[in-house]
């Protein structure tokens, strides 16, 4: 297997050689966790001390492993000081309510006693982006630790110290060995992951890849879990208080450079307030500090890769030659790193690229709507269904329809964000499954049911 090389996006310059773990070492870990498991399960409350002390580890050490995923995948340093602070939450969440969550559910049936309770499953599979290599890793880990599991996560080859240093706070926390292991590897590792002993995977990136793991999961006969991609409507209708839609625009399209799964990325503003909106959204976008993604007054860093940098170079290219009028940037900045304008554009059609893929860098298509049927009838024609949001006034009108557009998440008045109390997760290619909130807990345990009788069921013709 090659080298794994870890590339800083701000100035294109090699960080570290990694070299991958074969077969055996990852079949090793999960071996590991395995014999950790037994003993890991049995007790919530030493679980729960545990993540305590992970969460003042993360805490203490919040600028040192934030400028480790700067240095890697480019977001400005304070995002990724506000992950780690964000990781902090997640665990202190299901370390004070995951036993509450976990409680034994009583049901009504005609047996003296029924009632469901939940155990962990075992070791987890996790494979992990680079996008939020701190979050997406620990928002799964927290409940998923919680209930009694124990994790081998393979992160993304972009941000493998930062899976490494993941691997370290648990063990400076003084978390048992084998309770949360990372693979140094690409995809070959992944997949000795998931054909190892693991009783579960969850996936976390693109719908291609995340179609390929589920089907290898499947012929192994494993729950997985997909957070896929998204394509998010952002809806703007006449009635809503622009100056908080076009903040609203710029935080969710531009944050971390536009590469979330849940940022905005198709925008469709009623007819009547359009150029108002536009000319606002444009003014605030222009306002924004790009450059050194360490400097803490920088707004946006680079794109996270070489190869991102390209993908979003050719999406707004091909916008621009079939007929997308550039309101604002549209092109790369030169010099070192992989740097693009905040770009937006209109006159949007249905071929561009841009309409129909998820366009993963800071570039946002704006297309005028009559009406709201108009804008949900466009926001559902998407191969995803993650995210979206509506801005207006009117609560009732925005009420019927959240209820209509094909997504797991709808955010009124405010950009879709995740949350520990909230189930996170999509619909169509945006994957299955649910993160966060007791939800997100139950996806990885076992939901036994228990039943006491005293006498034996009659008319038992059917199983």
């Amino acid at each position: 297997m090659s080298q794994i090389t870890t590339v800083n996006p701000a100035t294109g310059e090699n960080i570290t050689d990694y070299s991958p773990m074969d077969k055996n070492q990852v079949f090793d870990l999960v071996g590991k966790a395995k014999r950790a498991y037994p003993e890991w399960k049995k007790d919530y409350e030493k679980r729960r001390s545990y993540i305590y002390n992970l969460v003042e580890y993360l805490k203490k050490n919040k600028t040192k492993l934030a400028t480790v995923a700067t240095s890697e995948m480019g977001k400005p340093l304070k995002e990724s000081i506000g992950e780690i602070e964000k990781c902090a939450w997640a665990l202190e969440f299901y370390a004070d309510h995951g036993d509450s969550f976990l409680s034994d559910e009583v049901l009504n049936t005609d047996a003296r006693k029924s009632f469901l309770t939940f155990e962990p499953l075992g070791v987890i599979g996790s494979i992990m982006p680079w996008n939020f290599p701190y979050w997406q890793a620990l928002r799964f880990a927290a409940p998923c630790l919680m209930a009694g599991n124990v994790i081998v996560m393979k992160p993304s080859r972009v941000t493998m110290q930062s899976g490494i240093e993941i691997e370290k706070a648990f063990t400076e926390s003084g978390i048992p060995d084998g309770i949360f292991q990372t693979v140094v590897g690409s995809v070959e590792s992944a997949n000795h992951l998931i054909d190892s002993d693991v009783n579960a995977v969850t996936f976390t990136g693109s719908t291609n890849a995340g179609a390929k793991v589920g089907e290898r999961a499947a012929k192994n006969l494993k729950k997985c879990v997909l957070e896929l991609g998204g394509s998010d409507p952002f809806i703007v209708l006449d009635d809503a208080i622009i100056e908080k839609a076009a903040e609203g625009a710029v935080k969710g399209r531009f944050i971390n450079c536009g590469q979330s799964c849940v940022a905005s990325k198709r925008f469709f503003v009623g007819k009547n307030i359009a150029d108002e909106f536009i000319e606002l959204f444009i003014k605030k976008a222009s306002q924004l500090k790009i450059g050194d993604p360490m400097s803490i007054e920088t707004d946006i860093g680079p794109l996270s890769s070489k190869g991102g940098f390209e993908t979003i170079s050719g999406i707004v290219d091909d916008a621009k030659e079939k007929g997308a009028e550039v309101l604002l940037g549209g092109s790369q900045i030169e010099g070192k790193g992989f740097f693009y304008k905040p770009t937006i554009l209109k006159n949007i059609k249905s071929n561009m690229r841009i309409a129909q893929e998820e366009t993963f860098g800071p570039v946002a298509p704006i297309t005028i709507v009559e009406n709201e049927s108009e804008a949900v009838k466009l926001a559902n024609e998407s191969e995803f269904g993650l995210g979206a949001s509506i801005w207006t006034k009117d609560l009732a009108k925005a009420d019927k329809m959240s209820r209509r557009i094909e997504s797991g998440i709808v955010s009124v008045n405010n950009v879709v964000i995740s949350d520990p109390r909230i189930p996170f997760g999509g619909i169509k290619h945006s994957g299955f499954g649910r993160e966060l909130s007791r939800y997100g807990m139950l996806e990885f345990v076992n939901l036994k049911s228990v039943r006491f009788y005293d006498n034996l069921t009659h008319h038992h013709y059917v199983e």
